[in-house]
């Protein structure tokens, strides 16, 4: 035992025995190595014990201590006793242990270290990733066959996979394409001599992707490299071009129970639709593909007659069509989703000779799909020509229909070499989704080096010459309907004969000169104006008519015609111009007199005291919101501001691009009623409000040349119509009238109380093209300013005869003061003033008793008004006056119930 361990094992003892005055293991260190040196003076055991007892120790421990000595001293020859002062000799065994646990740490770190990346490296560098490629390549040494329209033929199958084995042998010679590929499958073909379209599935490591993707896009991987030993290969192929796809499309086209395959047939159009069209909704959670052919020399017109699909959002269904049978983004030519009104044109011609439809859907909703149908024609030869003389017209190839991919057209114009040329594109949809129209890189129209592309209103184009050249280019992807435009003839010292030239070119009547209107595109027409007497003075400098000043509306665009009008900062600005002290804004009065102070106090539940301006929910309390009704949200504790709301909305939303018309969609004013009387044709609108009511004019019902027009017999009412050719067409509902109930203050000669309602003798049904309006509480704000939509059949112009497609304008509620000044004090509160006051939009002869209708926030739509009468029609300064629905709110609901 060294002296180190007899020092441990004394230590333990006592310590065992609870020792008191013993503390440390210091003490027995010194008792062990310190003490047992000889004294100098002698002295034995009882020296060592005394020394103990002196350093702490007790009587009995130092006795040990000692004794120990003894031992240590009788110890063999040969062991050597380790001096006390010779520490790197007593330390010898510690730094032997130290080193160990170091050394295991070490390890341990290391192998956890190891594992780690181990772990990180197969979890996810080295996590196979999924990716699919969707592709096309052409067969030269190959003729083609009707049969390989069929993927069930014998010819097909054995084509597929002699191209197989190609497609496999080009991607084996390369090694970030080889190792990774698991499948490939040829999914058509189609001639020219034959293409071959095909997917291919390979399962990389994440950290090899991007260089799997660099592969598959650069042309030089997949290139066939020949074998020396084959002097004749089995199929010869060029242009293969391979794009990243969503695996999820690739790997439903092995389910067959969706995938047509049509061929044209000269002089026949063929037609196809979602399965169950249109009796069942199509399948959820499906891909659909529809390949469409035609003859070699044809290239294909798709049109869909009927489109109805899951509304638009980022998951929804949705149609793609492809100028091209492999489903590739890259020769998309447009994605479908939500409702079109069967009058918007959806017709898509291809470069070639086939076209992919695909439906994909997801799991939920149950629309009922489309109907399409396609036919041949013979492909194009030859886009753009030269045009000469003092005007003419051309258009971009098969507009209005989609203008085909991958086109380049140019037109040489070239008028009388005494007059310069201009063109006035009267149409422009050139839009591409994600290309910003300053950059026009992918379909564009180019004039004078200047390129023009997007949706546009309509501008001129000029130069300074007797000729310019027009250029039109689309590339392979998403296509639009393209423009109409005509070039004219101009003496360049004079542009406009008699007619103010705007800087763009476009001729306007000099009346509209600084009338406060910018009729130009640019302004140019109100800029360096004087002001006259009757005008302000905007801060920019245009000039605005004076009663404009304080109306509430922003007109001269800096605001600096209300600024002088703004109430001081411890006051209220009401709706109608008032100010009024901020104390006294919510605080249940009416001090603006309007209700404006108190209508947008709060949101919610919050009851409040009844007013003239607040809603009054079903159970008597009032809430201060403002138009709660209808809106999605339920702000009555007992709910009733979101009862009776199945109105107000139409199936078909689809913006029409109608530039400069004014045609309406089918069942894009599907509330909108055309009243007949036999013999007379159509003589006023209405507007259904219920299955059994319509609103209308009273004034349509006055005696007029010994005709008794409030008989109801006469009448014969027209639902869902918008062609007045087509009253039998099968989306229009017929409706003999009940009764007829003008309002008993009616007055014929001012046109007060000028309202009516009509019962229907059964009711009508509702269907995508016949749906309510809905009817605004008696406490409903419509703003000044707002725009509002007015549709009818009357007359297009003052003394003209009536529109047979039903007309609709875009009009601005102007306000009341002014509008007095304008008519000379001929309005009452049930009047409400609309229109444009440049003139050129209005209702007229004939749109009597039609809707005016508000577009709320909630997308919900509101009878704000009903045609009553005006100055003339479209007169500048000369605004249509309309019957004030919410001043005759009550009247209404009292005979109708509603």
């Amino acid at each position: 035992m060294t002296l180190r361990e007899g020092a441990n094992h004394i230590l333990e003892e006592h310590q065992f025995q609870g020792s008191p005055s013993f503390q440390t293991s210091a003490l027995l260190s010194r008792c062990c190595s310190g003490y047992t040196e000889t004294p100098r003076g002698g002295g034995g055991d009882s020296f060592y014990l005394d020394k103990l007892v002196a350093a702490g120790a007790n009587r009995s421990f130092a006795g040990d201590c000692c004794h120990c000595m003894r031992d240590m001293n009788n110890l063999d020859e040969g062991v050597e006793f380790l001096p006390a002062m010779n520490s790197k000799k007593m330390e010898k065994r510690g730094p032997r242990r130290q080193v160990v646990v170091t050394v295991l740490i070490i390890v341990f770190l290391l192998v956890s270290l190891t594992t780690g990346l181990l772990f990180w490296h197969f979890k996810y560098r080295n996590t196979p990733v999924q990716k699919v490629f969707n592709g096309h390549l052409r067969v030269l040494n190959w003729e083609f066959l009707d049969a390989y329209e069929n993927s069930s033929s014998p010819e097909f199958s054995m084509l597929a996979k002699k191209v197989k084995s190609t497609v496999e042998e080009i991607y084996k010679n390369h090694a970030d394409i080889g190792p990774y590929h698991k499948e490939t499958v040829i999914t058509a073909f189609s001639e020219g001599s034959v293409i071959a379209y095909y997917w291919s599935e390979f399962l990389v490591p994440k950290y090899r992707e991007e260089s799997l993707d660099r592969a598959m896009a650069d042309k030089q991987s997949l290139v066939q490299r020949w074998n020396p030993r084959l002097r004749n290969p089995m199929l010869k192929v060029e242009s293969v071009i391979a794009f990243p796809v969503d695996p999820s499309i690739a790997h439903s086209a092995r389910d067959n129970s969706c995938m047509f395959s049509l061929h044209a047939k000269e002089g026949e159009v063929t037609s196809f639709t979602t399965p169950g069209f249109p009796n069942s909704p199509y399948p959820n959670n499906a891909l659909c593909y529809w390949a469409l052919r035609a003859d070699a020399s044809s290239s294909i017109s798709l049109t869909f007659k009927t489109l109805e699909l899951e509304p638009c959002r980022d998951d929804s269904d949705y149609i793609k069509v492809y100028d091209s049978l492999s489903p590739v983004e890259p020769h998309a030519l447009v994605r479908l989703c939500g409702n079109y009104a069967p009058s918007y044109n959806l017709t898509f011609l291809s470069s070639q000779n086939v076209m992919l439809v695909t439906l994909v859907t997801n799991k939920e909703g149950r629309f009922p799909g489309f109907k399409a149908e396609f036919f041949q024609l013979p492909k194009m030869k030859a886009c753009g020509e030269t045009l000469k003389g003092e005007s003419g017209t051309f258009t971009t190839p098969y507009y209005p229909a989609h203008y085909p991919p991958d086109m380049d057209c140019v037109w040489n114009i070239e008028v009388p070499s005494i007059k310069n040329v201009k063109v006035r594109f009267n149409m422009f949809f050139v839009l591409e989704p994600g290309i910003p129209v300053s950059s026009c890189t992918k379909d564009y129209v180019q004039i004078n080096g200047t390129r023009y592309c997007g949706e546009r209103s309509q501008f001129v184009v000029a130069s300074t010459t007797n000729k310019i050249e027009l250029r039109f280019h689309s590339d392979q992807s998403y296509t639009d309907t393209g423009f109409s435009a005509e070039f004219l003839s101009y003496d360049s010292s004079d542009p406009c004969p008699g007619k103010f030239t705007c800087n763009t070119g476009r001729c306007i009547d000099r009346s509209m000169r600084c009338d406060g209107w910018l009729d130009c595109v640019d302004g140019s027409d109100e800029r360096s104006c004087t002001c006259t007497e009757q005008q302000f003075k905007c801060q920019n400098g245009w000039c605005k008519p004076r009663f404009w000043v304080c109306d509430n509306v922003n007109d001269c665009g800096d605001n600096s015609d209300e600024l002088q009008c703004s109430c001081s900062a411890d006051s209220f600005k009401c709706n109608n111009g008032k100010c009024v002290p901020s104390t006294q804004k919510c605080d249940g009065k009416d001090d603006c007199e309007d209700g404006s102070d108190e209508g947008s106090c709060s949101t919610g539940q919050t009851t409040v005291p009844c007013k003239e301006y607040t809603y009054k929910c079903r159970s008597g309390h009032c809430i201060s919101k403002q138009n709660p009704e209808c809106d999605g949200e339920q702000d009555c504790e007992d709910h009733s501001d979101e009862d009776n709301c199945n109105c107000g909305l139409r199936s078909y939303v689809r913006k029409s691009r109608i530039v400069g018309g004014q045609n309406s969609d089918v069942g894009e004013w599907p509330w909108q009623v055309s009243l007949h009387v036999k013999g007379q044709g159509h003589i006023c609108g209405a507007s259904l409000v219920s299955a059994n009511w319509l609103v209308s004019a009273a004034h349509c019902f006055l005696p007029l040349q010994g005709i008794r027009y409030s008989d109801p017999s006469l009448w014969t009412a027209y639902l869902g119509l918008t062609d007045q050719g087509d009253r039998s067409g099968p989306n229009v509902q017929t409706r003999k009238i009940k009764s007829i109930i003008s309002h008993p203050f009616f007055n014929d000669y001012t046109y007060d109380y000028d309202i009516a309602v009509l019962e229907l003798q059964s009711p009508v049904t509702f269907t995508a093209v016949v749906q309510p309006i809905c009817l605004p509480d008696a406490t409903h704000n419509f703003p000044v300013g707002k725009d509002l939509w007015v549709t009818g059949w009357g007359a297009t112009a003052e003394g003209g005869t009536g529109a047979s497609i039903l007309q609709k304008a875009e009009i601005r509620l102007i306000n009341q003061t002014v509008c007095n000044q304008l008519l000379t004090d001929q309005l009452t509160p049930r009047m409400m003033c609309v229109g444009i006051l440049t003139g050129g939009v209005d209702a007229c002869q004939g749109d009597s008793g039609g809707p005016l209708v508000s577009v709320e926030p909630s997308s919900r739509m509101f009878l704000a008004g009903v045609v009553s009468w005006g100055d003339g029609c479209a007169q500048r300064n000369k605004p249509g006056v309309y019957s004030r629905l919410t001043s005759l709110r009550d009247w209404i609901q009292e005979h109708t119930g509603l």
